[in-house]
């Protein structure tokens, strides 16, 4: 099966992207400042705390943004955020034909924008549904797949759209972020959205990042004290930005690791490997039978999550073997029965075939006693 991931940072990439964040909180904080855990409030003149403003500032610099908010309700609220500030109710949005994530589907409808197709992996196609409909005010670019056919590069992307249509474009660029060299808003867009939470962050705060006009819509609007992000959680936002990159670029060298080995049959039952962007970029295994249920319930006896918490979140460590994602399962509904997804998280790849293989081998036994037993009968 042929797909196409995104290109992941390289380790030395990645360390130095490491280095550049550290850099950027040294223009911004003063020494104790980063050693302490921040101010609370709605500070006058601010109307948030001290220790948030300085984090936003730095989120900016690290990715060469006008400004930066951060916002309550994850990645999810920073796109739905983003939406509010660039498009008014009943406008058009021109976004990928592909399934649409489920919560940004939500976001469509409570803000009442209607959602106009086009193949973003044909440029030729986008740029004849931009000139045939003038009443499209905006776009939506999701940075990872959403099919496994998809092959759209971000930046040739959204230089058709603004080449064809001067709109605002929001990308939202979850489960790329400290994976790739550059994300939405380094690539010409107004505006990128994505989850801290993602990137080994607190729970619930979302990141919104570009164009000063309509970060400081959303600050504007934002005036509440409850909706505020406290500082001990904007620097716990910034912890996790110092430390995703090497730990995202380590788990992507196994993932190499894993499709070599097991794409050379060091575990016969698997027909196939490869890589993909299911949400997060990772292992996708085939096997030779519609066994992937039953290889997923061994897979969590041996110690493997069963389940995801925020894609690489603070508390994801062991491998997580899960079913293939909701949008490729809408797009071939069989791979459900012989596809499982694998994202490493902090493990090795011996760890990860080994699940694998005594998985694979308890789910034969069980059937061969199963067949066993039925002949008795």
């Amino acid at each position: 099966m042929k797909t196409y991931p995104l290109h992941s940072l390289s380790l030395e990439e990645a360390i130095e992207l490491q280095f550049r964040v550290v850099d950027c909180m040294t223009k911004e904080f003063q020494g104790h400042e980063s050693l302490s855990r921040g101010d609370l409030g709605v500070v006058m003149g601010l109307n948030k705390p001290i220790t948030t403003s300085r984090a936003e500032k730095v989120i900016a610099r690290i990715f060469d943004a006008e400004a930066c908010v951060l916002v309550r309700g994850a990645g999810s609220a920073a796109i739905r955020f983003g939406l509010h500030t660039m498009l008014q109710c009943g406008q058009k949005i021109l976004v990928h034909r592909a399934p649409v994530y489920t919560t940004t589907a939500v976001s469509f409808q409570m803000l009442g924008l209607v959602p106009v197709e086009a193949d973003f992996n044909d440029l030729t196609e986008i740029r004849r549904i931009l000139e045939a409909d003038p009443e499209i005010r905006g776009a939506l670019v999701q940075y990872t797949r959403q099919t496994l056919n998809d092959r759209y590069d971000m930046r040739e992307v959204i230089k058709t759209i603004k080449e064809t249509r001067d709109i605002p474009i929001l990308t939202d660029d979850n489960y790329a972020v400290m994976k790739v060299k550059e994300i939405g808003v380094q690539c010409g867009a107004d505006l990128s959205c994505f989850s801290s939470f993602k990137l080994l962050g607190p729970e619930g705060i979302g990141i919104v990042v570009g164009k000063k006009k309509y970060v400081d819509q959303l600050v504007a609007e934002s005036y509440s004290g409850g909706m505020q992000t406290q500082g001990h959680e904007a620097l716990d936002v910034l912890h996790g930005l110092v430390y995703a990159p090497v730990a995202l670029a380590i788990q992507a060298q196994v993932n190499d690791t894993c499709v070599r080995r097991l794409v050379s049959g060091e575990i016969p039952e698997v027909k196939d490997a490869f890589l993909a962007n299911a949400q997060s970029k990772v292992l996708l295994v085939e096997f030779r039978e519609p066994i992937a249920e039953a290889v997923l319930r061994e897979a969590e006896k041996l110690g493997a999550a069963p389940n995801p918490v925020g894609a690489e979140s603070k508390y994801e460590m062991v491998p997580m073997f899960y079913r293939v994602s909701g949008t490729f399962r809408k797009a071939d509904p069989t791979l459900e029965q012989r596809m499982i997804r694998i994202n490493p998280m902090r493990a090795g790849a011996d760890t990860i075939l080994d699940i694998i293989k005594t998985s694979v081998k308890r789910v034969r036994q069980c059937l061969q006693n199963r067949q066993e037993n039925e002949t008795e009968d």
